[in-house]
């Protein structure tokens, strides 16, 4: 096999691509644009190579047009995570630091790791990912503006109570706003701009909640159907794992979600794993928050919890194997309705039974 790949150091203002064959050795070099005209280019340069396949440094932002014009032009592409790069780099017989050494290092993390994911067209899973992180970025504005709006209000008045949470609710920011017109003086009036604000935030959040509601529903109801996960966990699942087809089974899933246990024993001593610190922290945090509430009883992740602390596991150590079994259970749940959602309308759906531990 005469395999090809083309990596990619990519930036915001050019792109640099070197082509190694399937021992890695470089076989030519090309910079271009950021452009759909420069993409163009880059794909008449690597038609001297048929069957030649892109791999890319995981930066969805900055090679989001390139992904989209390549996989428009029929190639396949690869997303190699920044780590497995640098290593590659690291173990490279070419010292130091350039755009063509960065490229070759993708190219040969591509060709060490053959079960890579792959890139997809834009859908909806995009959709959910752009509301979902746009929706934490006002909770986290909104959060530190309650921060600094309750120094304000101890200044003006230290009796003055404020539920927990309870600024969320516009009830309470109502009743806030009305208290602060007996107030006078510059902080009163900034601590007055900030509960508006607050009261602004709160909408925007809402209605994004509602947007991803609606989306979260049409796309995965299997995956609403695990007890313990939320819209808004399931909204972060389908926006960082962009179609779970991309992966060939639910370990290499459980690899990019961080819940697959690390090896680290040598000679007589067999059978110890360490906690997994890679993969996506995002969907590793989600997968958290379900094992959580199941534990709480929602689900059946209450009595496994239980069983394997009564095998003499630590609680945390039991939390970790729930979370591994909770990855492969969404894999399971993305897989049928992503095949759900490519099935015509007019055909039968099969019943599926979805085991959330």
């Amino acid at each position: 096999m005469n395999l090809v790949v083309i990596g990619v150091d990519a930036h915001k203002r050019s792109h640099t691509l070197v082509a190694a064959d399937m021992v890695g050795r470089r076989l030519a070099e090309k910079k271009i644009g950021t452009t759909s005209e420069d993409h163009l280019k880059a794909v008449e340069w690597t038609a001297q190579w048929p069957g030649a396949k892109f791999a890319l440094e995981d930066c969805r932002h900055v090679t989001r047009r390139l992904e989209r014009d390549l996989l428009a032009a029929g190639f396949e592409v690869v997303r190699v995570p920044t780590h497995l790069m640098a290593a590659a780099r690291r173990g490279s017989r070419e010292k130091g630091k350039s755009d063509p050494i960065d490229a070759l290092a993708v190219a040969h993390a591509a060709l060490r790791e053959p079960d890579l994911p792959t890139a997809r067209l834009d859908g909806p899973a995009r959709e959910v990912k752009l509301l979902s992180d746009y929706r934490h970025v006002l909770v986290t504005e909104r959060t530190e503006l309650i921060n600094r709006l309750r120094w304000h209000l101890h200044e003006l008045d230290p009796g003055l109570e404020i539920p927990a949470r309870g600024l969320r609710r516009y009830c309470v920011i109502d009743d806030l706003a009305e208290r602060l017109t007996g107030f006078e003086g510059l902080v009163a009036q900034l601590a007055r701009e900030m509960t508006t604000r607050c009261r602004e935030l709160t909408r925007q959040i809402n209605d994004l909640e509602r947007q991803l509601r609606e989306r979260v529903r049409r796309l995965a109801p299997s995956l609403l159907a695990v007890p313990g996960c939320g819209v808004l966990s399931a909204a972060v699942i389908i926006g960082e794992t962009a179609g779970a087809q991309r992966f060939r089974s639910k370990d290499a899933y459980a690899r990019f979600t961080g819940t697959a246990p690390i090896p680290v024993w040598s000679g007589s001593t067999s059978g110890k794993v360490r906690l997994n610190r890679g993969g996506n922290r995002w969907i590793n945090c989600a997968l958290h928050m379900i094992a959580l509430t199941q534990t709480r009883g929602l689900g059946p992740g209450k009595d496994y919890l239980d069983k394997l602390t009564g095998r003499g596991k630590t609680r945390v150590e039991a939390m970790r194997l729930l979370r591994r079994r909770l990855s492969d259970v969404v894999y399971r749940a993305l897989i049928l309705d992503e095949r759900a959602v490519a099935q015509p309308a007019d055909a039968p759906m099969k019943p599926a039974v979805l085991q959330a531990a």
